[in-house]
């Protein structure tokens, strides 16, 4: 069994930690050094959800993904990452955050859990599903070629008024990534059917084990604690 687990950054320091030397890993093996998602500032700010796959017996982290909200301590890593290409990106992230906006970023699974979808289907859910929880009306995202269809089915479109049609050269010149953005994170009305129901399944019941399927066809249990608790 592995567990999907919510919780804000400030709150679990440790676990933020474990989250940075797992991500680390994975993209020093693709040769990457340079991401804005990767630093680690984000662990004192009190705007940044985290979102884990780990190992609910020995707490090892297993994949994850953070929510940073707009207009917090920080700008969002999408800013930083595409303003060198398209300075609008700090006016867009502005007007949306009027309304409750925040970025999808630092998806990454290990390679112990690679084929099941946790670091593009199951992370891209639970980090829509938590979204009312923290006020949030939208949200971008930065992805890579093989989550941009993952993100299209939980109601992410291409955000073509930014860059050359939504897309940028990122994290280097030879990697395209593309702009998405949610416009609608809280009745989900452009997600695919299916995807839409699984994620009000979760937000109704954000405490549950499912039975999932991977990308691959094998099935695997999953403990969902998507209820995020304040303990400061």
């Amino acid at each position: 069994m592995i567990r999907i687990r919510a919780y804000r950054a400030i709150d679990d320091t440790a676990t933020c930690e474990k989250f940075v030397e797992g991500h680390m890993k994975i993209l020093k093996a693709f040769g990457i050094t340079m991401i804005t998602s990767a630093n680690v500032e984000w662990f004192q700010d009190p705007d940044t959800y985290v979102i884990v796959a780990e190992d609910p017996d020995n707490g090892k982290v297993l994949g994850g993904a953070r929510v940073q909200r707009a207009g917090g301590l920080y700008p969002l890593p999408i800013e930083k990452a595409v303003k060198d290409h398209d300075d609008s990106i700090h006016e867009v992230v502005q007007e949306y955050s009027k309304e409750g906006t925040a970025e999808l970023c630092g998806l990454w699974n290990s390679r112990e859990i690679a084929g099941m979808g946790i670091g593009s289907v199951f992370l891209t859910r639970t980090a829509v599903c938590i979204a009312p929880q923290i006020g949030l009306k939208s949200m971008f995202a930065l992805c890579a070629a093989y989550t941009v269809q993952m993100a299209q089915k939980a109601g992410y479109r291409i955000a073509t008024f930014l860059g050359n049609n939504g897309t940028f050269y990122y994290p280097k010149e030879d990697l395209v990534a593309t702009a998405m953005l949610l416009h609608d994170a809280e009745d989900l009305s452009t997600a695919d059917p299916q995807e839409r129901d699984e994620i009000l399944s979760l937000r109704e019941n954000p405490l549950q084990v499912k039975t999932e399927a991977g990308r691959r066809g094998a099935t695997f249990e999953l403990l969902y604690d998507l209820q995020i608790k304040r303990t400061i």
